[in-house]
């Protein structure tokens, strides 16, 4: 490995992750401890800033976002009543989490040059507790979803190729996602 943490990855063809203290890819982890400016908010993990939008409430999401760390601002995010959530968050989840991984690979140099020296490498959040969150997100036992993964693959391939990444466009209210525009040398999401 040499000076640096990052393995060389020729013959890797999947790289696993998911506790955020893993040295070198717990970054790609939404617990990483790293702010990001989304939303024109500053919010202290990717995690807090996707567990923001779920809440219909002000005062909800500033309880959400008041949590001490990730994994308690996700709790409490998952444990919140039906009517506390925005009707559409089945809908808009995706989105916005590809907004979030967005904003937290290109506002830190370092990380996005870490998800770039992945290679081609297949990336899976891999789960150690087998419940619908983790197979959604990640995999469980080889078997998931692995929508994180595949949306850092997706992110990957559009830093790699160079791509302007376009801001998104917002629609009123912190709680909706922002519609995506795609430019015509990259591909849309």
């Amino acid at each position: 490995m040499g000076n640096d943490e990052t393995p060389h990855l020729e013959k890797c063809d999947e790289i696993r992750f998911y506790r955020a203290n893993e040295k070198p890819y717990g970054a790609f982890s939404n617990l990483f401890r790293r702010s990001i400016i989304f939303e024109g908010r500053e919010f202290p993990t990717a995690e807090h800033a996707y567990q923001a939008g779920k809440a219909t409430k002000e005062p909800v999401r500033e309880w959400i976002l008041s949590a001490p760390t990730p994994a308690l601002a996700a709790m409490a995010a998952h444990g919140l009543y039906t009517w506390d959530v925005v009707p559409n968050w089945s809908q808009i989840k995706y989105q916005r989490m590809r907004q979030v991984l967005r904003a937290k690979f290109t506002q830190h140099e370092d990380l996005r040059q870490l998800l770039l020296s992945t290679g081609k490498a297949r990336l899976v959040e891999a789960g150690r507790v087998d419940n619908a969150v983790n197979r959604t997100w990640g995999e469980v036992n080889g078997k998931g979803s692995n929508m994180l993964g595949l949306m850092l693959m997706e992110l990957r391939t559009e830093l790699a190729a160079g791509c302007k990444m376009p801001e998104p466009t917002t629609t009123k209210g912190p709680c909706r996602a922002p519609r995506r525009r795609a430019t015509p040398s990259c591909p849309a999401a």
